[in-house]
Formats: C-alpha cells, structure tokens, sequence
C-alpha cells in the first residue's frame, strides 16, 4: 500500500484528500471464524486504513490541510457478520483518534458510513454517496462533521 501511495504521489502530488474503501466482507458467526481469516480481514478493514494514514497524514498536517475519510459500514454491529462488525467498529476508533491527532492541524477525519449495498438507481446508488465525500472535503473547518450515515 505505501508504494502504491509513494506512486500516485509521484504521479499526482501529495494528496489533498484520501479516501479510504477497502473491506472484507464475509458472512461468520461467534467462533465460526478460524483465527487466521480474522486476522486477515482486520488487516483490510482496519491495518489498511491505519497504514494510508500514518503515510499521507503527516504531509497533510505539515500544509496544515487536507481531508481524509474511511467508507464505514454497517451502521448496527451483526452477529451474522462478526468480523465486518469488529473492523466497522475499529475504523470508527480509528477516526476519531486520526481526528484527535490531526485535526488541529488542519487535517479533516471523517467516515462515510453506508447502510446497504452501493448500487446505481438506488437508495444508496454511488453517485449519491459521493456528494458526501466532496461535501466532507469541502466543509469549513467550523462544519466538520466526523461521520455521515447514508
């Protein structure tokens, strides 16, 4: 993920906005879940989020602006869905400890918290969702808002 961040940044720039949205999404129960595969799903629901962080924020603070947001999930932890549940919950810490850290800098930490499958034409169709991020980013420093449910 870092050389893929150091790339786009060659390419493009030190970014103005990070958009985290990766998730491993599986159906498992308490105890159903071998321990390994839990491992691996917190790594992508939340290690990957936390990894883009530590490599794009600090540029941000030092220019003393920039917009960083995780897609959240599930906003009802499930017991069919035990893993997506923990690293839901996990990003949700995550931000606000991003926000605590880099906030006064200058850096915006938000979620985007999506209630159902993304699909075109309805209740959560993409383009829809993706106002929240640009109105996130574009926000006054006095509006910040920490997470958007859609």
């Amino acid at each position: 993920m870092r050389a893929a961040l150091d790339t786009a940044a060659g390419e493009l720039g030190e970014p103005d906005i990070v958009v985290y949205n990766a998730a491993a999404i599986r159906p498992d129960t308490v105890g159903e879940l071998p321990h390994r595969d839990h491992l691996d799903t917190y790594a992508v629901n939340v290690l990957g989020a936390l990894t883009a962080a530590a490599h794009t924020m600090p540029g941000m603070a030092r220019r003393g602006r920039g917009t960083f947001i995780v897609t959240g999930g599930m906003p009802e932890m499930k017991p069919q869905y035990v893993s997506l549940s923990l690293g839901k919950a996990g990003v949700r810490a995550l931000v606000e400890l991003l926000d605590t850290q880099y906030g006064p800098s200058g850096v915006h930490v938000a979620t985007v918290t999506v209630g159902g499958v993304v699909e075109p034409g309805t209740a959560y169709d993409p383009d829809d969702i993706a106002e929240h991020y640009w109105r996130l980013h574009t926000q006054p420093r006095e509006q910040w808002e920490r997470e958007v449910l859609h």
